[in-house]
């Protein structure tokens, strides 16, 4: 079998993922050292992290560690998820995207609570909510935007 054999579709779709995955990450982990209410997806993912590990009668590791385990966790699942950008029509990839990350931030901001993770990481004030909400919007569109230019190379 070739490399030509293969279909290549579910490997763009998850690279594309990927990318939108490592966008979010990437403007996640630089605002929060420069901008004081941006939002905090690193400390949801430690809490998540921290509930399930006790739940399960473990104990947490430390904070650096536990930081690393959430960010890591947080890139495997952005990616899956904005993965499903693959779905979409060649021309829609953009748009599907975008919709995908709009979605996610809206669930960032409204879900957290209800899940015992705490309200103030992603939405403790108007512009954290706005920038949780943008920010994976970016991730969305990062997505749909690789896959897009990967499909019009065809």
């Amino acid at each position: 079998m070739e490399i030509s054999d293969v279909n290549t579709k579910p490997v763009q779709s998850l690279a594309s993922g990927l990318a939108g995955a490592l966008a979010l990450t990437l403007v996640h982990e630089t605002a929060r050292r420069f901008i004081p209410e941006a939002p905090r997806a690193d400390l949801l993912g430690m809490r998540a992290i921290a509930k399930i590990m006790e739940s399960a009668g473990q104990k947490p590791p430390a904070d650096d560690e536990l930081h690393t385990l959430a960010l890591a966790g947080d890139v495997v699942s952005n990616a899956a998820y904005y993965s499903l950008v693959g779905l979409a029509r060649d021309q829609d990839t953009r748009l599907v995207g975008s919709a995908l990350g709009a979605l996610a931030g809206l669930g960032a901001v409204l879900l957290p609570g209800p899940m015992g993770l705490g309200k103030a990481p992603s939405a403790r004030t108007p512009a954290t909510v706005a920038m949780t909400i943008g920010w994976y919007f970016i991730g969305g569109l990062a997505a749909g935007s690789l896959l897009h230019w990967w499909r019009k190379q065809a």
